[in-house]
């Protein structure tokens, strides 16, 4: 602990002695609000002065501390509580000697609770005249000054419980956040889907190509790892009848941190049976346009000082065509393995031996062409080497029905229709072990028991994964994931 806080807490505490010693407990729990801070505005804000003193009504508000201006005999202090800020007015005359003596001891940060009339101030402020004022959570720590505010970005993720307090962006962040899953609950409850929750611990890591978190169950002396997607446990549930099945929930990947990673993340995954990746898109753009035209702050939206549109329809581009379109590679090498393994190998990206076209492709794309789609983009027909759980196309069967929604340059969605034939399945994650065995410790792994399901028959239908916090920062105009998560992974505290 630095040797200033240590004086800030060192006076601190002497203070809560004090008030403890007088009689004034510092954490008491027997005070009950009965209005928040924007519900006085909503109410009272657009009376005038004289109106207001014809109001009968007494109130009890509490919230932290954030201003605090003492004229001796009285003082004007901001209160914030879930609401946002209002002015409590406090006289020694009103609420007596003894009680006012406390209140000089109090200070920014500490949580107390108030009782008076509405009125305004002459600035015409409105505001609380205060006729009793307690303590209820005496602050052992200063909050940091507030004119510079918490701005060291690391500190920030650290003590998000600070940042909160502090910065009102943030805040209104995460009401954001909130607003947006409620939304999607909403939007996927009114078309009959049914929200499931899939286990967390899986014995088997599949479901997506990620190298999963191990942890170790001591009384079944067996390990099982953090689930990378729930997916394979989605489609159990098709195969036993619940044809429409969402899930909100972490997903874990042992991956490194980036801007765009955090290695516990949230996403939505839903199946719908009897449906088709076109479907899929439909929905996807109802969905996604209605999350922005639900927080109400219009359909255009600014990525990096770009603006684009987020009214639907969204652009639609197959993969192989995209490396030309967008990428710049000639339209007649696109199909050229060998042309696009020396292409990489020239931009020292490691190609690696057993590489066929689908893989090549697909690095190309994500070296030549992801970040550069910014009006929302659904790119579709992936190859079928980088999609094992996807149906293949019927006309051609080299490529799968399957689409990655970028915007902005990121990936915020993936889905495709749904391989359901067990034989061509068991043939495709078998291949995916060979990769596994060859190195490839992303290759996903063998299920028997989701194969066991799949031969009782599991339906036509399509699947969807979108990640949460993506769609957050989109909408909410953040590039960094960890400003889009409450309590982001950093390293350890001085570790360097």
């Amino acid at each position: 602990m630095a040797k200033g806080i240590d004086k800030f807490i060192e006076n601190r505490l002497a203070k809560l002695s004090q008030l403890e010693e007088s009689g004034t407990p510092g954490f008491p729990n027997d005070f009950r609000p009965t209005k928040t801070t924007r519900e006085l505005v909503a109410a009272y804000g657009e009376m005038t002065a004289e109106e207001l003193k014809e109001v009968p009504e007494v109130f009890l508000v509490a919230g932290r501390i954030m201003t605090l201006r003492s004229m001796g005999k009285a003082a004007f202090l901001h209160i914030k509580d879930r609401a946002g800020l209002f002015q409590l007015f406090v006289r020694k005359n009103d609420v007596g000697e003894e009680s006012y003596a406390a209140f000089k001891l109090f200070e920014m940060g500490d949580i107390v609770g108030a009782t008076g009339k509405i009125m305004k101030t002459q600035t015409g402020e409105l505001s609380l005249f205060v006729s009793e004022i307690r303590l209820l959570t005496k602050a052992l720590r200063p909050l940091p000054e507030k004119f510079h505010g918490l701005q060291d970005i690391e500190t920030r993720f650290r003590q998000r419980y600070v940042d909160l307090i502090m910065n009102d962006r943030v805040r209104d962040l995460f009401v954001a956040r909130s607003a947006i899953v409620k939304y999607i609950r909403r939007f996927l409850d009114d078309r009959t889907f049914m929200e499931v929750e899939t286990p967390m611990m899986h014995p088997i890591a599949g479901g997506a190509a990620a190298r999963p978190f191990v942890t170790h169950h001591n009384a079944l002396d067996i390990d099982l790892y953090l689930r990378i997607a729930p997916e394979l446990y989605l489609k159990r549930l098709l195969v036993g009848g619940f044809e429409r099945v969402y899930e909100i929930n972490r997903n874990f990947r042992n991956e490194g941190l980036s801007h765009k990673h955090n290695p516990e993340f949230t996403m939505l995954e839903f199946y719908w049976a009897y449906a088709t990746f076109e479907d899929l898109m439909t929905l996807t753009e109802e969905m996604i346009s209605g999350v922005f035209e639900h927080l109400g702050k219009g359909m255009t939206i600014e990525v990096d000082g770009k603006e684009l549109s987020m009214t639907a329809p969204f652009r639609r581009l197959r993969l192989a065509d995209s490396l030309s379109v967008v990428g710049g590679l000639p339209a007649d090498k696109v199909a050229d393995a060998g042309y696009l393994a020396d292409w990489l190998r020239q931009r020292e990206v490691n190609v690696k031996e057993g590489w066929g076209l689908g893989k090549l492709q697909v690095e190309v794309y994500d070296y030549a062409v992801e970040d550069k789609l910014w009006e929302p983009t659904f790119i579709t027909h992936h190859p079928v080497e980088t999609s094992p759980l996807s149906r293949r196309n019927a006309e051609d069967p080299s490529v799968v029905d399957r689409f990655e929604l970028i915007i902005g340059g990121r990936e915020i969605a993936n889905a495709f229709s749904e391989l359901n034939d067990p034989r061509d399945q068991r043939a495709r994650l078998e291949a995916q072990m060979d990769a596994r065995a060859a190195g490839d410790d992303e290759a996903h792994q063998l299920d028997h028991d989701f194969l066991r399901a799949l031969e009782f028959g599991m339906p036509p239908a399509a699947g969807e994964g979108i990640g949460i916090d993506r769609l957050v920062m989109l909408a909410t105009g953040v590039d960094n994931i960890k400003e889009a998560i409450l309590f982001p992974l950093l390293r350890p505290e001085g570790d360097e």
